[in-house]
């Protein structure tokens, strides 16, 4: 599997090279210099919406390391049980 990186113009200028990309691999599609959307053939994306994911697959994924993620710390406090 390769990954394939466009700008929005060559992707206009060029869709068919997109497709043919996507037969290998997602297509990274960019906007200004940054990834804006991915084109996947058919089958890639009923693998990846017909069938429950587990966090390893996710995790080894291609691309992840583009992906930004900085979630909030969650602020869990602990309190007494109220019986009464």
């Amino acid at each position: 599997m390769s990954i394939t990186t466009l700008s929005s113009r060559e992707f206009n200028q060029d869709t068919s090279r997109a497709k043919k990309a996507a037969a290998d691999g997602p297509v990274f599609i960019t906007d200004r210099g940054r990834t804006a959307h991915v084109l996947l053939s058919i089958e890639e994306y009923r693998r990846l919406t017909n069938h429950p994911r587990k966090i390893a697959d996710a995790l080894a994924m291609p691309g992840l390391a583009d992906i930004e993620f900085d979630p909030p710390r969650a602020n869990i406090t602990l309190r007494s049980a109220d019986f009464s």
